[in-house]
């Protein structure tokens, strides 16, 4: 065995790389509940992809029989439904555990110097994200699909002097159709994925050259033995591979749960409308995307049209998506932890948390004068929390943080 690994170490560096992101990978010893979720988004991610190439060896990339290629795979094809259902669950399990994930990086500042690199990269990683859920929301050809891409790509049309020959490009038509469907699908199963992986590799390189933060904020590598390892640090296997391997088991109960038992989840992860088959000559009563494009969505209603063009609206939904990028550089305050945060910043951050979650859900709603002025009122509630954050993070008393990590 022995010499086998030494020939593998002469021509590929195995043991290096099992040493530096595993068995001599040092993380602080006081990992919590919140740490669960960076792994738990990269079973997903492996999930969707291996379900997703099942899906695509059945699917059919036209408007023709796009729906007909779905129902085949659902009725016909030996375990089909549950590749299916796997695969849309995983899109909404996916969102899930990365909004938690971007959540943990609030709460404890992991956005902040020296990781400001793993925030963006993370970041970007979400915005991939998002295009590639888009996309693949598109391609069962359904009535909500279809009609939800026709509101959303039309957008583009809007961008003042290009807006017109933009929306063709991205089409390849004058609607949506054959060519818009085979452009979603192209990049859906192989562009969109491919960037992922790649994105998923530079966070985890980037995250494991500066080391993980802690629920104390504190840096385990200023305090480290004679042998250069931290006093504060663990191997990260078998300590928490073993911690993340539990979580993926009760993930997995929850997960199968909604799989075998509620796949559609009352309309939130398959919308009643996708079960019936795209028709360009009804409109539905309400268009809206999935739950976890709505808080975007709802910014780009909340703001009205300005001489008649919907412009100001997507640039809105768009700078409340890459305003996420500009945070390493918004926090003022020297504390990483919301354990010793100044109140207003533990205020703010409440505020902010409550207007996506009501941004979310109005975004699922029809448009009325009080959703309106509702989605007005929290998206101004958004934007407040990115634009006062200097203010706020520079003011108030924080807490002392201790040299060493603590075990609360």
């Amino acid at each position: 065995m022995d010499n086998n690994k030494s020939w593998i170490d002469q021509r590929f560096p195995l043991t290096k790389v099992w040493n530096e992101h595993l068995a001599e990978y040092y993380t602080p010893r006081n990992f919590n509940f919140w740490y669960f979720f960076g792994s738990l988004a990269m079973l997903v991610l492996v999930m969707q992809i291996v379900t997703g190439i099942f899906l695509t060896m059945h699917f059919k990339p036209d408007a023709a029989n796009a729906f007909a290629s779905v129902e085949y795979i659902m009725r016909d094809v030996d375990w089909g439904w549950l590749i299916r259902y796997l695969h849309s669950t995983g899109a909404s399990a996916f969102f899930i555990v990365i909004y938690l994930h971007m959540y943990r990086g609030l709460l404890y500042g992991s956005y902040k110097a020296p990781r400001e690199l793993i925030w963006i990269l993370g970041m970007v990683l979400y915005i991939a994200l998002m295009a590639e859920a888009f996309m693949g929301y598109v391609l069962p050809w359904g009535q909500m699909s279809y009609w939800g891409a026709q509101v959303i790509i039309s957008l583009f049309g809007s961008v003042p002097f290009i807006g017109p020959d933009l929306l063709v490009w991205i089409l390849g038509d004058y609607a949506v159709g054959d060519p818009a469907l085979n452009r979603f699908f192209s990049l859906h199963v192989i562009a969109l994925p491919l960037i992922l992986v790649v994105l998923v590799f530079l966070h985890i390189v980037a995250l494991h050259t500066v080391g993980s933060n802690n629920p104390d904020g504190v840096e385990i590598k200023k305090n480290k033995d004679k042998d250069g390892i931290p006093k504060d640090g663990i191997p990260f296997h078998p300590y928490y591979s073993v911690k993340d391997i539990v979580g993926v088991v009760v993930f997995l109960m929850f997960f199968s749960a909604v799989v075998f038992f509620a796949p559609a989840m009352n309309g939130y992860f398959l919308e009643h409308a996708n079960f019936v088959e795209a028709n360009p000559l009804k409109t539905p009563d309400h268009i809206a995307p999935l739950w976890y494009l709505t808080p975007f969505y709802s910014v780009l209603r909340a703001i009205p049209p300005m001489f008649g063009s919907q412009f100001p609206g997507v640039v809105g939904m768009f700078a409340a998506l890459l305003i996420l990028l500009a945070l390493p550089w918004l926090d003022r305050s020297k504390v990483k932890s919301i354990r010793y945060r100044s109140w207003p910043y533990k205020v703010a951050l409440g505020v902010f948390v409550v207007s996506f979650i009501i941004l979310g859900w109005l975004g699922m709603q029809p448009v009325t004068p009080v959703n309106a002025l509702l989605a007005r009122i929290f998206t101004a509630a958004y934007f407040g929390f990115f634009i006062l954050m200097p203010w706020f993070t520079s003011i108030g008393k924080t807490k002392e943080v201790p040299a060493r990590v603590t075990e609360k």
